[in-house]
């Protein structure tokens, strides 16, 4: 039995964007992927509204803790996906790395509930999309 793929979800702070796609992505391959998160710059915790958020969504992100991008946890997950375009990514051989620029709702004017909301729904779509091919 081959191992399960893994996907290292990154951003900045790891306490947003990079948190919400690890727990989207915990949640929907019902364990079929290894799934981690990290930070260029981490901050002291997940932010609150995401956490919010997915919780109302079934999802549990806020006793995640965010941690610092390493080359070992890059290595380990062999594919690293970028979260928007702050966060900056040194290539590590073998190491696949893609970037999503995501919407940012906040460049219109929509900030606050609605704000993560719209975040998250952009984040799950590309999530699944994301599971669909590492699940062929």
């Amino acid at each position: 039995m081959s191992e399960a793929p893994g996907v290292l979800f990154v951003c900045v702070k790891n306490g947003g964007k990079s948190q919400i796609a690890a727990g989207l992505m915990r949640a929907l391959s019902d364990g079929k992927v290894r799934v981690d998160s990290a930070g260029t710059a981490p901050g002291n915790a997940v932010n609150a509204l995401a956490a919010e958020v997915l919780r109302d969504r079934g999802i549990e992100i806020g006793s995640e803790v965010p941690t610092l991008l390493t080359d070992d946890a890059m290595r380990r997950a062999g594919l690293v996906v970028v979260l928007g375009a702050e966060a900056n990514v040194a290539p590590v051989a073998g190491v696949r790395v893609e970037t999503w620029h995501t919407d940012e709702p906040s460049t219109r004017g929509i900030d606050g509930r609605e704000r993560m909301e719209l975040v998250c729904d952009d984040i799950e779509q590309r999530v699944r999309a994301l599971l669909e091919t590492l699940s062929r």
